[in-house]
């Protein structure tokens, strides 16, 4: 599992980047007591989903307003089609910790 960010440093409703040696940057997003992570690049252009807008559980691209379910990565709405890479997250004593895609299940 990857450290991504303390849970105190992730405010609601909306993004808080996170940037990783030898990887695309990560969103890390808060729903109500549930923090989610994403890829933080639209998947329509070249966007960061931190500086977009979040209601109803998605977020919305800064540059085309599509839109994206922060829980799924679903593309929810055009311009966007493709979805959003979604990891597993777990929280420990207030730290957030992601299972990216480049680590094994065990």
């Amino acid at each position: 599992m990857t450290f991504l960010a303390q849970t105190a440093d992730v405010q609601p409703d909306c993004g808080t980047l996170v940037e990783l040696a030898g990887r695309a940057p990560i969103a890390v997003f808060r729903l109500g007591d549930e923090f989610f992570a994403t890829d933080d690049t639209c998947t329509h252009g070249a966007a960061s989903l931190c500086d977009g807008e979040i209601f109803d559980g998605q977020v919305e691209c800064p540059f085309h307003g599509g839109t994206f379910d922060i829980r799924t990565g679903a593309a929810t709405t055009f311009p966007c089609t493709k979805p959003l890479a979604v990891y597993p997250v777990v929280v420990e004593n207030g730290r957030i910790y992601a299972r990216l895609d480049s680590e094994d299940g065990g």
